[in-house]
């Protein structure tokens, strides 16, 4: 499986000579609960690269730590960068993909926060722009998960769970559970519709949306199964997708 990081210079030179594709696993740096570590979300965007590695010859780049977090960002632990930021990393490093050979870029984001993810889409419009022969997927893994979820609804038993709750400590269990600290009670947040609030921690105080005591082990390698399958599907996609469509 290769990590880019891990390789040495004749073995990525080797590697870029026949493997056209980069996963990019991109993150956020921000509290899930008081039982999950601030790095779940990109924990789980660097397990599905790897899994996805293991079925197609594809490169994973280091991963990204650091996101833009908005309605977590009064919780501790949580640090965000500002959109300007991400977009700016993001198309730095695929100019620098694609200098190295690679043509085809794949964002993964594990947070899927939605100021986060236009940046992210935003980043890729430019590159589409800029380098005449890249090809780039942003994927969204609560977007993926959804898809996966339409064909096998009994993955997941909370309705509208989505942060630090069934499916992200069932993941977590799968792959880390020496970093998972227990449980927490099902909590959802509430806040108001339209009005933009400063103390978002009122409204969110456990920060889990969703209920965690649903989760286990072997519903997070199922999810992760699932979500692999489905992200290898949609970069043969992309592969053999034309640089112009």
């Amino acid at each position: 499986m290769p990590l880019w990081e891990e390789l040495t210079m004749p073995e990525f030179e080797a590697l870029a000579g026949r493997c056209r594709t980069v996963i990019l696993p991109i993150g956020s740096l921000e509290e899930h609960g008081p039982h999950l570590p601030l790095g779940t979300d990109a924990f789980h965007a660097m397990e599905l690269a790897r899994r996805v590695a293991l079925k197609r010859e594809v490169l994973v780049a280091p991963p990204l730590f650091y996101g833009l977090c908005r309605s977590t960002r009064e919780h501790p632990g949580t640090v965000s960068i500002s959109g300007d930021a991400l977009r700016a990393i993001l198309k730095d490093l695929g100019r620098e993909f694609y200098r190295q050979g690679l043509r085809n870029l794949v964002f993964i984001s594990g947070h899927a926060g939605g100021a986060h993810m236009s940046a992210i889409i935003e980043a890729g419009e430019a590159l589409l722009e800029e380098l005449a022969e890249v090809k780039v997927a942003v994927v969204n893994l609560l977007d993926l998960l959804r898809e996966v979820l339409a064909v096998q609804p009994d993955l997941v038993k909370t309705k509208g769970d989505g942060h630090a709750g069934e499916i992200e400590t069932a993941l977590m269990l799968a792959v880390y559970p020496h970093l998972v600290k227990g449980s927490a009670p099902a909590e959802w947040p509430s806040f108001p519709k339209h009005i933009l609030v400063r103390d978002k921690r009122r409204h969110w105080p456990g920060g889990v949306w969703g209920d965690p005591s649903a989760a286990t082990d072997k519903k997070g390698e199922n999810i992760l199964q699932a979500e692999a399958e489905r992200l290898a599907q949609l970069l043969i996609t992309l592969e053999e997708s034309g640089s112009s469509e």
